[in-house]
């Protein structure tokens, strides 16, 4: 009898510890933790190889500055979700820019960003501290050649320098990007004069001769994008500047070609004059061009914390009593 009630123990404590290690294995919580620490160290290798690629690279002629050679320079920046910022600037302190050119380029791996430019795929390739511009087909070059003069080009190999860009002869041109479709192209620039920032845009290959427009804006031009918004064969063209400061508070100028015979300016509403829609806004606006709607979105804030909402406000390009404007069409909160 005792040796049964033994055995009947044993059997619970061995059934007993079988059942505590199938809840809690040690081997399989410690196998967690390797994964978690190499996500973390894949994070941060990430956050230190964007690091290393972001500052400025130039050509050969930047060393020669100061005896009067031109030179091109590219300065590389985050812009955040694994995109960066190409910026081609040249000499200018002594005659007119030879290259300028902006771009916004997406990751490809760990040493290669790319960006669509009239629909060809252009490569940045960071390597042993130089970077190589180059279009992913070779016979595509001269698309590169257009954002230049006197047959110079943005392609080519810059290396890279632990200093600022010479500020008194680089190229003032803060923004500058050329657009076309439907067989009108728009050349987008803004430039710093005097402490002001100016937008100018020019619609080129309209019937009629166009001056160039020139708006005094409050900030920075964040983007440019084209689109024939109201289906008519005709481009609009939409600019979205961000104000100065923490708030970085949006607008959107847009501009309309009639009938590719002229253009002209679209009329955008303020939120204040919707106050349902400006609710719990402070700014940090978001834009593109979606299909044939603008879209705006940013996040609700509530006691000057963020809700961690979002208010995404879809216009659509309507005709006015004096001219084109965009109109709510969709209001959404997420």
């Amino acid at each position: 009898m005792k040796q049964k009630i033994i055995v009947l123990l044993m059997l619970m404590i061995t059934i007993g510890s079988c059942k505590n290690k199938a809840e809690k294995s040690p081997k399989q919580e410690a196998s967690d933790f390797p994964e978690t620490i190499q996500d973390q160290e894949n994070e941060t290798s990430e956050s230190k190889l964007e690091n290393q690629l972001i500052g400025n690279y130039v050509d050969d002629g930047y060393s020669q500055k100061d005896e009067g050679y031109d030179w091109v320079s590219v300065a590389v920046t985050d812009a955040g979700n694994d995109q960066i910022n190409i910026k081609v600037r040249s000499r200018a302190d002594k005659k007119k820019p030879t290259c300028t050119f902006d771009a916004t380029a997406s990751r490809v791996d760990e040493n290669t960003y790319s960006s669509v430019l009239d629909g060809k795929t252009i490569l940045y390739k960071f390597e042993d501290s130089n970077l190589t511009i180059s279009p992913a087909e070779p016979e595509f070059e001269g698309v590169l050649a257009f954002y230049c003069s006197g047959g110079a080009s943005v392609a080519g190999t810059y290396r890279k320098i632990n200093e600022e860009l010479d500020s008194t002869q680089i190229d003032k041109t803060l923004f500058s990007k050329v657009l076309t479709l439907q067989d009108v192209g728009f050349n987008i620039s803004s430039i710093n004069d005097n402490g002001k920032n100016r937008l100018t845009v020019y619609a080129f290959g309209l019937e009629q001769p166009n001056q160039p427009l020139t708006f005094e804006i409050e900030g920075n031009v964040k983007n440019a994008e084209v689109e024939d918004l109201n289906s008519d064969g005709s481009p609009e063209v939409v600019v979205f500047t961000h104000a100065s400061g923490e708030s970085k508070k949006g607008n959107v100028y847009g501009f309309t070609t009639n009938n590719k015979k002229s253009m002209s300016l679209i009329s955008f509403p303020s939120l204040e004059n919707r106050s349902e829609l400006a609710e719990g806004y402070q700014g940090h606006d978001e834009f593109a061009l979606v299909e044939t709607s603008l879209v705006r979105r940013f996040p609700i804030y509530e006691n000057d914390k963020q809700t961690g909402k979002m208010r995404q406000i879809s216009y659509k390009l309507k005709e006015g009593e004096a001219m084109r404007q965009f109109e709510v069409d969709q209001v959404n909160e997420f």
